[in-house]
């Protein structure tokens, strides 16, 4: 059930790592893999009814995990409880309360499941990990190696990526698998940018469209994991090597590695989202991620869905909600005709 924001093919890249400015990022590379298989999968989120009188409450709840692997670990801040001095702690609060915003005021949903359920997170988990997952049930959040990483709570892309998750367990619920794995992966690229976006005011021309900007330390030839304006430019560094991610459908990577390359394969439906906010201009989650929530709400979307299915089904949407003759339909048919998508039933 497990969702990480590092893909397995960058900590494996830097698990075989032979430099001499590397002292510990290697060995947390290596334990970062095998933490992978042992984080419970089976996680059951739990059912959660709204607030009484179905008024939309906001609810976080920050742990800390004292550089252990357990789970909760010491509550240290509650919802309306002042700040610690704890960096981490307040940055998960504050990126816990901006998803929350963005899901709520813009397209009104009550929290990830849409019924108010807690949003939960737990920092400093384990020693040097260098990762941030969801589980099912709660946020978590490593410190970095220091070497190659940084805290990854310093990112507030990274944090609505995977509450995003959480919103497509309870939603569309994509199969973690091929491109169905990829749009999953994609989706919550697309909705952690638009919380960033959302709490700074950035318009789509204004936004970096990077996700995890800020994670990597000032010693790595790049600037965050991934970007969805131009996917595969995201870092060229000698330790990390050259970003994957085609931005293209005819550069699709077959492969059998992370789950048929869910991390990889996620460039093509993000650079088409990001040239349909383009073609559409202003605020990016109002009419572009207007239509990616609907599609993944809709309720008609298969869990198994394939890119040139979910292209049909966002042009539906758009369709749908704006007109067949829209500016957001033609830009949303546009955009993925732009990464080689033709979209289809």
């Amino acid at each position: 059930m497990s969702r990480f924001i590092v893909p397995p093919y960058l900590l494996a890249h830097l698990a075989e790592a032979d430099s001499p400015r590397l002292h510990r990022a290697p060995q947390a590379a290596r334990n970062g893999l095998l933490a992978m298989e042992a984080v419970d999968r089976n996680a059951t989120p739990p059912v959660v009814q709204g607030a009484l009188g179905g008024e939309a409450v906001l609810e976080r709840t920050i742990f800390d995990a004292q550089g252990t692997e357990e789970l909760p670990g010491l509550r240290v801040r509650g919802e309306g409880e002042p700040a610690t001095d704890d960096v981490a702690a307040t940055e998960a609060y504050d990126a816990l309360g901006a998803t929350y915003a963005l899901f709520r005021e813009v397209y009104g949903r009550s929290s990830i499941d849409g019924a108010g359920l807690p949003l939960d997170a737990t920092v400093h988990y384990g020693q040097d990990y260098d990762n941030a997952f969801w589980n099912g049930e709660r946020m978590v959040f490593g410190d970095g190696d220091g070497e190659v990483f940084e805290r990854f709570t310093a990112s507030v892309s990274v944090i609505g990526h995977e509450l995003t998750h959480g919103v497509t367990q309870y939603t569309a619920n994509l199969t973690y698998q091929g491109q169905s794995g990829a749009l999953n992966e994609s989706v919550s690229d697309v909705f952690g940018a638009l919380v960033e976006q959302h709490l700074f005011g950035q318009t789509a021309d204004e936004a970096t469209w990077l996700i995890g900007e800020g994670l990597f330390t000032p010693e790595v030839q790049g600037r965050a994991l991934r970007s969805m304006k131009a996917p595969g430019t995201a870092y060229d560094d000698d330790v990390l090597g050259k970003d994957p991610q085609p931005g293209h459908l005819d550069d699709y990577v077959e492969t059998t590695d992370d789950n048929g390359g869910v991390h990889l394969n996620s460039g093509i439906p993000n650079r088409a989202f990001f040239l349909v906010a383009e073609a559409l201009g202003g605020e990016a989650w109002l009419r572009a991620g207007q239509v990616w929530y609907d599609t993944l709400t809709g309720g008609t979307l298969s869990t198994e869905a394939t890119f040139a299915q979910f292209a049909a089904a966002t042009v539906e949407a758009a369709t749908a909600r704006y007109g067949a003759d829209s500016d957001e339909t033609r830009a949303t048919t546009a955009g993925w005709e732009g990464v080689g998508v033709t979209p289809a039933a």
